[in-house]
């Protein structure tokens, strides 16, 4: 598929989620369990990087530390969801000091007990920020780039742009290979549940 033909797929996914952003009446969110089985049922093939939504992608730490890579796909934001030295991707603002980019790092552990959910507004905000300018391009990135990475644009899609954890897993499975750890999935099914909450709140007074 083309660039172009892409940007035209994901222009249509972004108005379908909008249209279909509000869960019915009977959504509930699934259990781990259930979840998982989405998450696994029809995956795409693994590649070190995917356009998954309008100007943004996410990659591995190979896509992340290939500055030629990055210039000629005109990444303007990256997101590293493994900062740090231990098993993480090392790099920092002062790795792009040569490149004109705007860097935001997160320091974060690929494993179940870690809370990541800490850092799920904090790391949306920087992404809604940085799309607000339709000339941005933003690289998301961890090691692998399917845990760390893939669950915090997970909570992004669920924070701005209304969706539901299984509506944001359907979207991104189909772009890239994803496996968050079964603990990052557990804080989106908790996170899917206060937004759930806090929508029908608003609703009630509204």
């Amino acid at each position: 598929m083309t660039s172009n033909a892409l940007k035209k797929g994901n222009k249509r996914n972004v108005a379908q989620a909008a249209e279909e952003s509000k869960p019915g009446e009977d959504y509930r969110t699934p259990g781990g369990y259930e979840l998982e089985k989405i998450l696994n049922r029809g995956s795409v093939a693994y590649t070190h990087v995917n356009n998954v939504w309008p100007n943004v992608f996410i990659g591995d730490e190979e896509t992340a530390k290939d500055k030629l890579k990055l210039k000629s796909m005109g990444i303007t934001h990256i997101l590293n969801a493994a900062e740090g030295t231990w098993n993480n991707v090392d790099t920092g603002p002062g790795y792009y000091s040569d490149m004109d980019v705007v860097y935001y790092g997160v320091v974060a552990e690929d494993i179940p007990s870690f809370d990541l959910s800490q850092y799920f507004y904090s790391a949306a905000q920087f992404i809604e920020k940085t799309l607000k300018n339709p000339q941005n391009k933003l690289l998301v990135h961890c090691v692998m780039g399917r845990s760390r990475s893939a669950t915090l644009f997970l909570a992004y899609l669920m924070i701005y742009e209304n969706m539901t954890v299984v509506e944001a897993v359907e979207h991104l499975k189909k772009q890239r290979r994803i496996i968050p750890n079964w603990g990052f999935l557990k804080q989106l099914r908790e996170l899917d549940q206060q937004l759930l909450e806090n929508r029908e709140d608003s609703t009630r007074d509204g």
